[in-house]
């Protein structure tokens, strides 16, 4: 599908983008705060080992923990100092998790440790693969889901196109947009590892079109021996889904219930990309990650690299949040999660911190009306479900139902749903509530 000559996908909507204050503001470095907590738990599958012991030293970069099993990855230290404990801290998701307390080092030069290189003209599939699960690389667009794990190609199934999602549709966040205009040549370097690990014969590095320094940027730089190309999309959210952009770049439908490998493709986020060519050459781990700070109740906004761990109060401190704010989101405000506590750390899957002022706030708390069944959601979809007939099921608990006649776990939790809503319900809630229970009722 193509709208004013560029393509795109069926539906969507087009909230505010709010980037214009920090598109411009290139990453900076974020000072360490006095204790570092990282969280043995930060992407999805099994949570990390620790393999340091409390009291003990440790450099910038060295493994704190390592991978218990192949659906988990390694974690290390955001900095150099002492581990002061090993314990619980909360998180995002509202539960107690496990993590390493590390207090940096006074006056510490914060030199990251060296590791062992990973060539990318002679490492093979398999040896890319384990370097990036050493290295810590999970999704850093917000899944989180580890990134080796992805580019394990079931036997009997192929990748020819890889995708480098640069999208950023999410309102705020404007990381991956900084990444691609200061770090181009570690995108390149991780589109060669990226394209090696996973044996596709080609990439495309998809912008949307209010990105277009970036786009120049990158199609200026590409080396004639690199087999990619750089396509503008539309701006529209949920421009970045994976669905949508195989949609919109291949022409290819991701079937209902699965994965953009059912049709031959693979997408990665641009920021991950880099990370994965930033890193390698050199066989260091992640330690910090950009991140956009933005919104209302946000001074000093910006692109910060920020140290894995950081307390988000200490963050918030530093850009000049109050501590009356009345939410803050980490990631973006469409599919970000309100953080409760404000002692959670920053972990690999914060691409964003935005805060909102009472003024800002009030619009998450407005008074919920009855359907009118005016169809506006059901336009907005951007994978064609019924959101009207879905939030009906839900209040006879027809579960099943809603699985199986209605596609209820085809949803991704874009919230378009619930933007467009003149009856202001809370849609996508309600739906994750109800795949909550299809889960369970599988799993039972």
């Amino acid at each position: 599908m193509r709208l004013l000559g560029l393509k795109t996908f069926r539906n969507g909507i087009h909230p505010p983008g709010s980037k214009d204050e920090t598109a411009g503001l290139p990453i900076r470095q974020f000072p360490f705060a006095p204790l570092l907590i990282v969280p043995l738990v930060q992407h999805l599958g099994k949570p990390s080992v620790p393999v340091v012991r409390e009291g003990q030293k440790v450099a910038r970069g060295e493994r704190l923990a390592r991978p218990d099993g192949f659906m988990s990855v390694a974690m290390h230290a955001p900095a150099s100092g002492t581990v002061r404990s090993i314990g619980l801290t909360p998180s995002i998701t509202g539960r107690m998790v496990p993590a390493v307390f590390i207090e940096p080092q006074p006056g510490s030069t914060q030199e990251v440790l060296e590791g062992t290189p990973c060539p990318v003209d002679t490492a093979g599939p398999a040896e890319i693969i384990e370097a990036i699960q050493a290295a810590g690389v999970v999704g850093l667009g917000g899944a989180a889901f580890p990134t080796h794990a992805k580019l394990r190609i079931p036997e009997g199934r192929s990748v020819d196109a890889l995708i480098i999602n640069g999208a950023e549709c999410e309102p705020y966040l404007t990381t991956d947009h900084r990444v691609m205009l200061e770090q181009r040549d570690d995108v390149f370097m991780g589109i060669r590892y990226l394209l090696r690990a996973c044996g596709a014969q080609r990439a495309v590095i998809a912008v949307e079109a209010n990105k277009l320094d970036a786009a120049e940027h990158l199609r200026a730089g590409l080396p004639d021996d690199l087999p990619a190309s750089v396509e503008v999309l539309q701006v529209k959210y949920p421009q970045g889904a994976e669905k949508m952009l195989v949609s919109a770049l291949l022409r290819r439908e991701v079937p209902s219930g699965g994965l953009p490998l059912d049709v031959h493709a693979l997408c990665v986020n641009v920021a991950t990309t880099a990370e994965i060519g930033r890193l390698l050459p050199h066989g260091r781990g992640i330690q910090e990650r950009v991140i956009t700070v933005s919104g209302p109740a946000v001074k000093h906004k910006g692109n910060y690299r920020i140290p894995i761990g950081t307390p988000l109060r200490f963050l918030l401190a530093e850009v000049g949040v109050e501590e009356d704010v009345a939410r803050v989101f980490l990631g973006g405000p469409m599919m970000g999660a309100a953080a409760s506590n404000l002692d959670i750390p920053i972990t690999k899957g914060t691409s964003g911190v935005v805060a909102f002022d009472a003024d800002g706030a009030e619009l998450t708390h407005r008074r919920v009306h009855p359907c009118i069944r005016c169809g506006y959601c059901v336009d907005a979809c951007p994978v064609l479900l019924n959101p009207c007939q879905l939030t009906a099921l839900t209040r006879g608990e027809e579960y099943g139902r809603m699985a199986d006649e209605f596609h209820l776990m085809d949803c991704f939790e874009c919230g378009s749903c619930s933007y467009v809503c003149p009856s202001h319900i809370p849609l996508v809630q309600q739906f994750r509530m109800a795949k909550a229970a299809v889960r369970k009722a599988g799993a039972a």
